[in-house]
């Protein structure tokens, strides 16, 4: 079932001033949902903040080059997160929201969500979700057509890019004909696709390829191909002279191989644990195997984390994903 649209316009309207939130480790479509979703509710005259837990990455700088997203314990405290309302863009999760979590439990003002996740917590927050869509983005996109608001050059461009990195850039299963109509629509307010391809596909950092190249020749492969798994320890950044973030979409790579049917990536994190990423192209349902170590997302791609050192996490994983497969591909 789709969002209630008059139900949210209605919600806004109460409301004057607004705190927008996303996930931890931001990607294009948390940082393009918050940055579109401002400018179409300044678009109705309502005052806009995004505060993040995590810094913008500096790959993703380019969709925010005006610096309007602050950042909790660096330019914005906790009790300076004001707001009649805070809403909560492309995740539905406590684990997810970092830091900010705890400011948004504390705080006395009202919650939204807007997602397309499957899993969700009780955020204290009235929930509009489509799990049928293929980014928050498409939702920040249809939130603009219920309220009325024209689609400018500074909604479709962080838009797009939330669209177009959520479907793999239209490659995958999600991907619907309304998909297309909508990047059209999104091209007519002034979106040059090349453009933003250039910016989030050819502006690697020389540390960025060396640390894919590292992560590629960790591959192993099992089930006669159809399982394949690396992974990334923290160290190995410092040795590459690579970022946390530069292991965005790395795991994709590793589905081209012939004969892939699911993939994960074990990241480590400089805290200590490691980050979880699962890849599924078969019925290999990637959000139900995230659950079971306190994740999700959806059922080609979801996430998780897990503490422990990499022998750890890899004995409790591993195994979920080969009896998962199995069921999978009988």
């Amino acid at each position: 079932m789709g969002v209630n649209w008059k139900a949210f316009v209605d919600q806004l309207q109460h409301y004057q001033s607004f705190i927008l939130v996303s996930h931890i480790r931001p990607d294009c479509d948390a940082l393009g949902s918050e940055l579109g979703m401002a400018e179409v509710l300044r678009a109705i005259g309502k005052e806009v903040r995004i505060v993040n837990a995590h810094r913008t990455p500096p790959a993703l700088s380019f969709l925010d080059p005006a610096g309007n997203i602050e950042v909790l314990g660096d330019s914005v405290e906790p009790e300076d997160v004001q707001a009649d309302c805070i809403m909560i863009l492309d995740t539905s999760a406590w684990a997810q929201l970092g830091d900010m979590g705890d400011v948004i439990r504390a705080s006395r003002a009202d919650k939204m969500v807007l997602d397309h996740h499957v899993g969700e917590d009780d955020l204290g927050a009235r929930m509009y979700k489509d799990y049928q869509s293929e980014a928050t983005g498409h939702l920040v996109v249809q939130a603009a057509d219920a309220l009325n608001v024209p689609l400018t050059r500074a909604m479709a461009m962080p838009l797009f890019a939330a669209i177009a990195t959520d479907t793999g850039w239209f490659r995958f299963p999600s991907v619907t004909s309304d998909t297309y109509r909508t990047i059209g629509r999104l091209m007519d307010a002034g979106v040059v696709p090349s453009e933003v391809y250039g910016d989030l596909y050819e502006r690697d950092t020389l540390g960025r390829l060396k640390l894919r190249g590292l992560i590629l020749s960790k591959t192993v492969t099992e089930m006669d191909g159809a399982l394949v798994y690396t992974w990334v320890n923290k160290e190995d950044f410092a040795q590459c002279g690579a970022e946390p973030n530069d292991t965005e979409d790395a795991i994709n790579l590793t589905l081209a191989v012939r004969g892939t049917q699911a993939a994960v990536i074990f990241v480590g994190q400089v805290r200590g644990g490691f980050k979880l990423s699962f890849r599924s192209r078969c019925g290999l349902d990637c959000n139900e195997v995230a659950r079971q170590f306190g994740g999700g997302g959806h059922k080609a791609a979801a996430g998780a984390f897990l503490e422990g050192t990499l022998e750890e996490v890899q004995e409790r994983v591993l195994p979920v994903m080969r009896e998962a497969l199995a069921v999978a591909i009988g």
